[in-house]
Order: C-alpha cells, then structure tokens, then sequence
C-alpha cells in the first residue's frame, strides 16, 4: 500500500485509540438561564479529544457535580455502569440527584461517540423511531380556562398531540371565598411569593435576599398534609369550570394532563379529583408528595382519573414502593434526578412489570432532552416526553449536530442516529449570550475540585 492511498484511507477512519485506551481528564461547566430553567450544561474531557456533553437538573446548583469531579478524573468513561455505581451515593432526590444523573449522560454521550453508534442502540435498540412530546403550556396574560384553551389549541396547531396545563390554588388564591387556612397563612404565601418573583427586577442586599429564600423555602416546603389549606365549595365549581372551558375549546379527544395543584390534603385532593374525573384527563400529577405511599394508594382507588408523580424519585428501587402498592397508573421520572439513562430504562422497566406506564419529566436544554430521547426509545412502555420550550426561539441553537431543526417538529422528535447523544458540539456563541447573570462564566476551570476525595465506604 503507497503512502497516499494509506492516508487516504485513514481520512475515513476514525483514528481514535481503543475505547479500552481513554480517560477522563477534565469536567466544565456553562450556566444559562431561560431554557426555560436555570440549567448547568456539563462537558467532560478525555484524553483522546471526545468530549461528552451532560447536563445538571433544572434549578440544581451544579456543586452537586463538581464534587464528583476527583472521584472520576483518570477513570475510563466506558465503564458508565462501574462509575455509576461509584458516584449514586452522592445523588438524592429531586435536584439532589442532578450531578450523578447528568455526569451519567455525559459518560453514555462519550461512550457512544467512541463505539459509533447511537445511545439507544448500547441499551438494547429501539421501540420507535419518534418520540412524542407533550406540550407543557402557560398563559400569559389574564389567566382563565377559555385563554388556556385558546394557548392550549395553538400548541395543537403546531401538531403537538398531548397536552399539560396547570391547575390547582394558584388560580383561585386571590378570589374571596374559595380557600381556607389559618388565618393570615395565605397572605404570607401571598406576600412572599410577590416578593420572590419581584427580586429580580429589583434586586435585593446580599442578607435580604438570604432572609427572603430561607422564608419562601420554609413556607413553600410545607408539605401537603400540614399546610391546614381547603378549597371550599367555591373554589371546586371554578376549578371545575376551568378545566370545562378548557375542554369546550380544545375538545375532548386530544390528551390533557394536570399539573401544580398547590400544597392541599389528600381529602381535598380526592374532592378535586372527582370533580374532573369527568373530563377524560390524561393525568392528575404529583398531587401530594410521593413519599406518602398510602396516600397515593388511597388517591388511586378514590377517582377514575390516573394517578401520576416520579419527577423528584432518585433510583429505581424508590419508585418500588408505589408500584407495589397500585398509587400510580403513570410514572414520570426526570432523566436528571432519576440516575440518568440506564436508570430510567429501569424504572420503565420496572412499571412495566407493574402494568404501569412511562411519561419522562423535562424542562431542560436540548443535551438533556435527547437523553431522554434515547431512554424513551429504548422504553416500551414510554408514553410521552415532556417539553417546556416551544416559545424559546433560541433553544434548538444550543446545540450544533446534524438533527432535524427544530428538533420538535409536528409534536415529535425523530430519534437520532448520530453517535451518543448526536450532538456534535454546543454552541458557545449562543451559550455565552445566555449566561446566568449571576454565573457568568463559560466552560471555567475546574481545578480546585480535582482532588475532593474521601473513605466513601458505606461499611466496614
């Protein structure tokens, strides 16, 4: 062989070394606001040039992935399942579970830009070629149930074929009469929510703002139970009349799904639920807190809505306990908190067996979306993904791949065939026009992080 046809030959090759050869060598991160949360958007280097692209939890502080970071430099980023099993103990639920899940990403993203092949096709193959998104919708504007219908029949318009809206004591708190609580409860609920939204137009003291987000932390994470809140008789015929008027715009036969319906008991959560059990909704979602098991069992048998949550559950094992226990006809993991991709193959696995189907939470950027992609493909029984970004015109320029622009097109992504996730790059151009304006920075050093270590034994 001439040494032209030689280097013309390796032209089409990919020359990187065994995937047995590689190793972790850096972890960065980029923060960007408005997509349409708060995301920290991962890379993790190697020493071949691959880079893998992950993504923290929306909300999550991505300190939750730095602290990983010495427990995985040096490592081969192949072995997803050897260093996932390193790293899950430092996971928990809900953003708690951002870092481990989104460094999970990452690693199948190198994995499979090293094999050439695409994620779904490393966890088994596919069950479909496209991935239907569910539209999450809000109003803006005057909130009532005939303007969520006419924003919810605009999404139907752009072929989006399963719906979510929000409905719950958001929509009813400033109408006399149709709440109940301790006396002066709800005005702070009232106060505090007006203040926290309005800090970021006008920004607080340093120690202010501490006040603020411990206050609005301690009332806003009361759980359900013991908030001592009621919807009166009142407050039911408007909900009721919201979700009718929705239904007299948009019909009845497209799929609706409920969402935020504010921290009320499971009596008033039973009361609610037959009172739009009649309006043939897709689900009621995360109506209490999915650790009250009970609960949820008690929520099941008491309306002919199906019961829905997940997105807050870390690890299969932990969405066992509802499963066995018949309190959901829906699971609705988050890739980001749930452990990342094989994880929440798992867990669709797991309801499989339970006769139980699969939704996927996600409000995230398009690296976090085309995880859940391939987890959804490789799903059987996924039923839909959710999608948060339809009026973010800047979203689908996040990324730099070969995929179809818009990646949602007709209310579906085609599952990609590209290698890992089929991202080739993001787009730093876009990304640093995005910033958190209160972490600014773009794909800093990481360094100080490099050693953080302990005994991470969990025995003797």
């Amino acid at each position: 062989m001439t040494q032209q046809t030689y280097e013309s030959t390796l032209a089409h090759v990919n020359t990187y070394s065994s995937p047995s050869e590689l190793r972790i060598t850096d972890i960065r991160f980029a923060d960007i606001a408005g997509a349409p949360m708060h995301c920290s958007l991962i890379k993790v280097y190697t020493n071949q040039g691959l880079v893998g692209f992950g993504e923290v939890r929306d909300g999550a502080d991505k300190a939750f992935a730095l602290m990983l970071k010495g427990r995985l430099l040096g490592e081969n980023p192949c072995q997803i399942d050897k260093l996932f099993r390193r790293i899950k103990q430092f996971g928990g639920h809900a953003r708690q579970g951002g870092g481990v899940s989104g460094l999970e990403i990452a690693l199948w993203d190198i994995a499979g830009k090293a094999y050439g092949i695409p994620i779904y096709q490393m966890l088994g193959g596919k069950f479909r070629d496209k991935i239907r998104m569910y539209c999450d919708t809000d109003v803006n504007g005057k909130d009532s149930g005939t303007a969520m219908g006419e924003a919810l029949k605009k999404r139907m318009e752009k072929g989006f074929t399963f719906l979510k809206m929000d409905l719950g004591i958001n929509q009813i708190i400033h109408e006399p009469g149709t709440l109940s609580a301790p006396l002066g409860f709800l005005e702070e609920m009232r106060a505090l929510s007006t203040a926290w939204y309005g800090r970021k137009s006008a920004p607080l003291p340093p120690q202010e703002l501490r006040t603020l987000r411990n206050r609005h932390y301690d009332i806003y994470n009361i759980a359900h139970p013991f908030t001592g809140i009621h919807v009166t008789e009142k407050g039911l015929d408007m909900l009721e009349q919201y979700v009718a008027d929705v239904r007299s715009v948009i019909g009845y036969e497209v799929p609706l799904a409920i969402d935020h319906f504010g921290h009320i008991g499971l009596q008033d959560c039973i009361r609610l639920g037959r009172r739009i059990d009649k309006y043939n909704l897709a689900w009621m979602e995360d109506m209490i807190p999915w650790q009250y098991t009970d609960q949820y069992a008690q929520l099941a048998r008491a309306v002919t809505t199906p019961v829905c949550t997940g997105e807050d559950i870390y690890l299969k094992e932990n969405f066992l306990p509802l499963l066995e226990a018949g309190g959901v006809s829906v699971i609705h993991p988050d890739v980001l908190t749930a452990g990342g991709i094989l994880e929440t193959k798992k867990i669709g696995d797991l309801a499989q067996e339970h006769g139980v189907a699969m939704a996927i939470h996600m409000a995230e950027s398009p690296i976090a979306c085309l995880a859940a992609v391939h987890a959804a493909a490789a799903t059987e029984n996924f039923l839909a993904l959710e999608y948060h970004s339809v009026d973010i015109d800047w979203w689908d320029d996040l990324i730099v791949s070969k995929l179809p622009k818009p990646l949602v097109q007709n209310g579906f992504i085609a599952v990609p065939d590209a290698p890992g996730l089929g991202i080739e790059e993001l787009n730093d151009e876009v990304i640093a026009q995005h910033l958190h304006p209160e972490i600014p920075g773009l794909w800093e050093e990481t360094s100080v992080w490099d050693h953080y270590w302990s005994n991470d034994r969990l025995w003797s």
